[in-house]
């Protein structure tokens, strides 16, 4: 949907342009820059202030305004003017509200027209039509009107409907790629990234540490008495679990860090440099504070590993943070170990 008024003036002075063509000649323009603009238009904006644009020449009309359904919420947005000025805007956005106000007496009262036509944007999907807006044309002098004007506006009503139309497509099709892009590298329960992302990520940390001869931190994090918690109080719970511990992650890393989940009940974290203690204690701390989960506190005990210290590649050093979840387990539920390497320097 477009996000703000397309302003194009028709006026020199206070008069309207003259316009020589005839009425088949303004028809034609308007089917012509209509087709345009519908077809190329390199956005919404773009498209209905062209196709505005065109219907005020043809019709000699004095002021012209468009309004679309918010996908939203219930009730129309303007988003195109022509001959208004920015106060005039803003007036003629509070005439239509409440949401679900009819914009017809409130361009009238604000543009000051004499006459004024409007026409709803209906588009048909599956046999029903949908109304998606109101486009408006006004005269600040009474002619009558003319068999010619009915059909352009007719016309520019049809071509207005496709623009939006086109337009609503568009960002559906949009967001539903960045939908399944986002699926694609992320874990649906948690919304962390998935083991694939991590991998990935992982391996060009490491590259780059090696390259710049600095360091690359990895710590795994595993749920304490997961299968106990799924067993006792069900599975609901045990995501609920997962969940929990996921937020507190997400909350406590770096701008620079990934985390991920890894498996069942493990998560993974990569922190580029040395500083992989420090935010795994304060993920630790993090979930310490957490609320019992169906009775049950929630703890995760924590491995970490450094490259180049523990391991030059990512199998490795995975395998290194693995060890050193067992070791802090040694000393109890959520406790942090370190990798051999590590441990010994």
């Amino acid at each position: 949907m477009a996000k703000g008024p397309v302003i194009h003036p028709p006026h020199t002075g206070d008069h309207t342009v003259a316009d020589p063509r005839t009425p088949a000649e303004g028809a034609l323009s308007v089917l012509t820059a209509g087709a345009a603009a519908v077809a190329r238009g390199a956005d919404l904006d773009t498209s209905l202030g062209e196709l505005l644009g065109a219907a005020v020449t043809a019709l000699g009309a004095d002021v012209a305004a468009v309004w679309l359904q918010d996908p939203d919420r219930a009730g129309l947005e303007l988003v195109g003017t022509i001959g208004l000025d920015d106060a005039a805007i803003g007036a003629l956005r509070d005439a239509i509200r409440p949401e679900g106000a009819e914009p017809q007496q409130g361009f009238v009262d604000v543009a000051g027209v004499r006459r004024s036509e409007f026409r709803t944007l209906i588009t048909s999907r599956g046999g029903i039509d949908e109304p998606g807006g109101v486009i408006a044309i006004g005269w600040k002098a009474a002619e009558p009107q003319s068999g010619d004007e009915v059909a352009i506006l007719s016309a520019v009503a049809d071509l207005a409907a496709a623009a939006a139309d086109r337009a609503r497509l568009g960002t559906m099709v949009a967001e539903r790629s960045e939908w399944f892009e986002r699926m694609a590298h992320s874990d649906p329960l948690t919304g962390l990234a998935n083991a694939r992302t991590f991998a990935r990520v992982l391996e060009l940390e490491i590259a780059r540490a090696s390259r710049q001869g600095s360091a690359v931190s990895v710590a795994i994090f595993d749920v304490d008495d997961f299968t106990e918690t799924n067993r006792q109080a069900g599975n609901e719970a045990g995501d609920d679990v997962l969940r929990q511990v996921a937020a507190v992650l997400a909350e406590s890393v770096r701008l620079v860090d990934t985390v991920a989940r890894w498996g069942g009940d493990e998560f993974v974290l990569v922190a580029p440099g040395p500083a992989g203690a420090v935010v795994a204690r304060r993920v630790l701390d993090g979930i310490a504070q957490l609320a019992p989960i169906d009775g049950r506190t929630v703890s995760v005990s924590a491995g970490i590993a450094r490259f180049p210290a523990d391991g030059t590649d990512s199998e490795t050093l995975l395998a290194a943070a693995e060890g050193a979840v067992q070791r802090a387990r040694e000393g109890g539920q959520g406790q942090i170990g370190e990798a051999a390497g590590q441990a010994a320097s």
